[in-house]
């Protein structure tokens, strides 16, 4: 983990749904400039995702007024 780069790809990302052939998994799908991948997780994976995404996005600082919007 310590070797990661010091940028991001940014990204569109958006969850299909639960599966109607594997109604305990939801599949996440995210897309960069390099391409589309989807995820597989459970119900509580995918509950502890959407917490920590919560969690971190109200500690983000807005940005300043006329900065263009990325992504």
């Amino acid at each position: 983990m310590s070797d990661r780069p010091t940028s991001a790809d940014f990204l569109t990302a958006f969850a299909t749904g639960w599966p109607e052939q594997e109604p305990h998994l939801m599949v996440l799908s995210l897309t960069t400039h390099k391409g589309v991948q989807d995820f597989a997780m459970t119900k509580e994976q995918a509950l502890l995702i959407a917490k920590t995404i919560k969690q971190t996005a109200a500690q983000l600082v807005p940005p300043k007024p006329g900065t263009p919007r990325r992504g």
